[in-house]
Order: structure tokens, then sequence, then C-alpha cells
């Protein structure tokens, strides 16, 4: 992780994720929040697998990435799609929250994947410079092999 944006995206993944562990619990006491979540058990599920993706990301895994968009997917995609096609009572607050679970991963996997050449090919400017440049490569001279010390 030395992209801002890696650590952006992180750390708006574990707001989320915080986030949506106080949604389940306000749902399970019978407490009235802002979102109310679709299923409990899926969502229960959903948070241990975006800890262990969130985990994933850290370490620049890309099957970390995709899981975490196909688990939001599957959970926001299907309440997204209920409220624009107008299935059941519309709450727009799940909505913009859905809305977000969604997003959030789709960057998240943008992000893994547009950084995945500099992980295969890391550039370190401290000595770049000097071994990738032709002009610092050590030249020998005539006398480099004949020079026999004697003593």
């Amino acid at each position: 992780m030395k992209n801002l944006t890696t650590y952006l995206f992180v750390i708006f993944m574990a707001m989320f994720w915080v986030f949506r562990i106080i949604v389940a619990f306000c749902f399970n006491l019978g407490i009235e929040f802002i979102a109310v979540p679709t299923d409990l058990t899926f969502e229960i599920v959903l948070l241990f697998l975006t800890f262990v993706s969130m985990i994933m990301v850290i370490k620049r895994s890309t099957l970390g990435g995709i899981i975490y968009l196909i688990g939001n997917g599957l959970y926001f995609g299907t309440s997204l799609y209920n409220g624009f096609t107008g299935e059941g009572a519309i709450n727009y607050s799940d909505m913009a929250f859905s809305f977000i679970g969604i997003i959030l991963p789709i960057l998240v996997l943008f992000d893994l994947l547009l950084d995945r050449n500099r992980k295969e090919h890391p550039v370190d400017k401290k000595t770049d410079w000097f071994y990738k440049n032709k002009d610092f490569d050590r030249q020998y001279d005539e006398r480099a092999d004949r020079n026999q010390y004697k003593f």
C-alpha cells in the first residue's frame, strides 16, 4: 500500500464496514436507524467477507477486490434494483447506501487493477537513475585486465 488512493479506499471500506455493523446491531436490537438491512443473515456474512477482503486489498490482492465486488454486488445490487423498479417500499436512504455499497467495490477493484502494473514493475527513484541510465554504466579501460599487482 504505497498509493494515497489505496489508503483512502481502505479507509472508506472500513468506515462503510463500521456503518454496516451499526446498522445490523441497531436492527437486531429494534432501534430505529437511518438504514435497515435487507437480510440480516446475509448482512452478517457480508461483514465477515468484507473484513477478509479488506485485509486482501491491503496486501494488494486482486482476488480481494473481486470478492468484495461480488459480495456487495449480490447484497446491495438486489436492493438497489428493487428500489429502481419500484418493487416493495422505496426507502431513499437505503438506496443511497446501496449505491455507495456498489460504487465503492468497483472503485477498489479499478484501483487494484490499475496499480497491478506498479506491483509487477516497481520503480525506485533512488537507484533507477543510475542503473537504468546508459550514461552512467561503468567504463572499463584497456588496462583493467592487464593490471597485475605482484608483491
